[in-house]
């Protein structure tokens, strides 16, 4: 498999340098694998249409060891292929004028301001379940006494 959709290569969608380093095998079984697609097609692929270029991946499938490696969350929809992190590495569109894109523009199941600050989030994180399951969630992240809290906006 070389595709996950016309801009994400199965690479990008899986890669990991912490599941490299410790050998785990971040590889999408048929249900991720469909979810991902799904995620692609309804979120990325049109973001990126709008951004008018490349927009990093920082994460995507997380298979439940990555996951735990990296510290997210038991229930994080990264271990289900049904969420996305992405970041305006390569100045076509801020952070935060992707997460208005998104927030305006696209059915979604959650939105979230990752840290940052006021004017930028660091990243941004966006889930897709389906039409009919999508909650359209906005939350930040923000870290609290060392602790991450998330809060409605």
């Amino acid at each position: 498999m070389e595709k996950i959709s016309k801009h994400i290569s199965y690479y990008e969608a899986t890669r990991s340098t912490t599941a490299k380093r410790l050998g785990i095998e971040n590889k999408p079984n048929e249900y991720q694998l469909t979810n991902m697609n799904v995620v692609a097609e309804n979120i990325f692929e049109p973001l990126r249409k709008w951004v008018g270029g490349p927009i990093r991946i920082n994460s995507f499938l997380r298979v439940p060891e990555l996951n735990t490696a990296v510290g997210g969350s038991r229930l994080s929809q990264h271990c289900e292929g049904r969420a996305i992190d992405l970041d305006d590495a390569y100045g076509h569109a801020t952070n935060k004028e992707m997460y208005h894109l998104i927030k305006e523009n696209l059915d979604f199941d959650q939105l979230i301001w990752e840290f940052g600050d006021d004017n930028n989030p660091d990243w941004v994180h966006v889930s897709y379940v389906s039409p009919e399951r999508n909650r359209a969630r906005c939350l930040r992240a923000e870290r609290i006494r060392g602790k991450v809290q998330y809060r409605e906006i």
